[in-house]
């Protein structure tokens, strides 16, 4: 009888709950030898290839691109082969192949059990029900505020539909880092998904740079009788505040629901869904707003790097606010350097990669190091270490819009500061009015780790500093 083993998925990084499959790098059927790359993964963090824990033939996976696996539920099958290198069972290899040890004897509350070839589907992209497809009802997980979660293992998911391209955020990444037209790949994944491999190729053959002059299209040519062609299909008909009769419409009454498809969080997206989640629940937050005036600014400042500085400054002057808080413990961590976790808005979702030493850099040393982590953030090759571990946050939302906010703070930072746009406002002076450039300011904090006095004193310090020429 052959020997079939069981791969469950290991936890990839600091505790993550899941991860995305991007792609599988062996075909079922195929053989496989130990610790040869079996199948990417994207996590919220980054895409990350998985070696087989086994040597032999792969007969079942359970997922497909764009599925979503539970940590410790059951990733693939092997059939294993005596005459290929394998593990011994008391080796370590740093991952868990083998069902939680709960799960040993019978299923733990909210552990679930294994859906079966995608029959524990929650919600497609390509719409239809949203139902444990004919599986016995799941086990009740109670209902913790900010987490709530399903007992099934497996949530089959498509990849994301975006300008008629379906693909998984990190093919989307993958080909923005390599200047890729995904519009102009030929797609070889199930249902016309576009693969890593589909977008590696395309790169290589330089068939679908981005920017690149489209195709010309063939322009109509006459029969030989010299009739004219047939009309072009028209394009679908635009939406238009008036009948077919040429009167209003009829406003849609309210008791009409909205249509749409149900689109399932990934990767970054959908950490960040969790630990906004996490954060709400957790966190007692006051916000405090000002505005700080920066007529006195010479040429050549940087607004990233003033706004550092001062919250350095600031950090020094009223610790509270640069800190940690564990609110199980009620115990807080004052931090005397200042590590700074600046916000990152992409398609795929919101990054905060850290500002290591902010105390420590000049106005240069800001400048290049977070360009540095943008560069990195936006081609995803940023270590998951360098996304945690700040011990106080910065927001500058202002460079698309927006005055004030109410920022979120994220455990266990104590506080967090957002920029909103720069406008000029009326000041009076001595004699009359000035018209002074300001820049408005929120600070969020968590009023269980710093009374609203250390809060209004660390903002006042970032005015004065901000106030300054250079």
């Amino acid at each position: 009888m052959a020997d079939i083993k069981t791969f469950y998925l290991p936890d990839l990084g600091e505790g993550l709950p899941d991860a995305t499959i991007v792609e599988w790098l062996v075909k079922v059927g195929g053989t496989v030898r130990l610790d040869e790359p079996m199948v990417s993964m994207e996590t919220a963090k980054a895409v990350v290839e998985v070696p087989s824990p086994f040597s032999g033939k792969l007969v079942k996976v359970h997922g497909d691109s764009g599925d979503v696996i539970a940590t410790g539920a059951a990733l693939a099958e092997f059939e294993l082969d005596p005459k290929m290198p394998q593990r011994a069972e008391a080796e370590s290899t740093g991952h868990h192949h083998g069902p939680p040890k709960a799960a040993a004897a019978a299923p733990a509350k909210g552990a679930g059990a294994e859906a079966p070839d995608h029959q524990g589907v929650v919600a497609s992209d390509e719409g239809g029900e949203i139902a444990s497809g004919g599986k016995a009802p799941r086990a009740d997980e109670g209902t913790v505020v900010g987490a709530m979660q399903s007992s099934d293992r497996v949530h089959a998911e498509q990849a994301t539909s975006v300008g008629g391209v379906k693909a998984v955020p990190a093919v989307r990444a993958l080909a923005k880092k390599l200047g890729v037209d995904l519009a102009r790949v030929s797609p070889s994944g199930a249902g016309g998904v576009v693969t890593l491999q589909d977008v590696k190729s395309a790169a290589a053959a330089g068939t679908a740079r981005i920017g690149a002059a489209p195709a010309a299209a063939a322009a109509p040519t006459r029969a030989a009788s010299g009739a004219s062609p047939a009309p072009v299909a028209t394009a679908a008909a635009q939406r238009t505040t008036l009948s077919a009769a040429g009167k209003p419409m009829r406003t849609t009454p309210p008791t009409v629901a909205a249509t749409g498809q149900p689109e399932q969080l990934k990767g970054v997206r959908r950490n960040m869904a969790r630990v906004m989640a996490a954060a709400h629940a957790a966190v007692v937050p006051t916000t405090l707003s000002d505005d700080a005036d920066i007529h006195a600014w010479l040429p050549g400042n940087d607004i990233t790097g003033r706004l550092v500085r001062a919250i350095v400054r600031a950090a020094k002057a009223v610790p509270a606010l640069n800190a940690w808080f564990d609110g199980d413990n009620l115990a807080r961590t004052l931090h005397p350097h200042v590590d700074i976790g600046i916000a990152v808005d992409t398609d795929d979702g919101l990054f905060v990669p850290a500002l290591r030493n902010a105390d420590m850099l000049d106005a240069a040393g800001v400048r290049a190091a977070v360009n540095r982590l943008r560069a990195q953030v936006e081609d995803r090759s940023i270590p998951p270490s360098e996304l945690s571990g700040y011990t106080i946050s910065l927001s500058n939302f202002g460079v698309f819009a927006g005055r004030y906010a109410t920022p979120v703070v994220v455990p266990p930072c104590v506080a967090i500061v957002a920029a909103g746009k720069g406008r000029h406002q009326m000041t009076p002076v001595m004699g009359g009015f000035e018209s002074h450039r300001v820049i408005p300011l929120s600070l969020t904090f968590d009023h269980r780790a710093a009374t609203g006095g250390e809060a209004a004193r660390f903002l006042k310090a970032m005015l004065d500093d901000l106030a300054l020429a250079h």
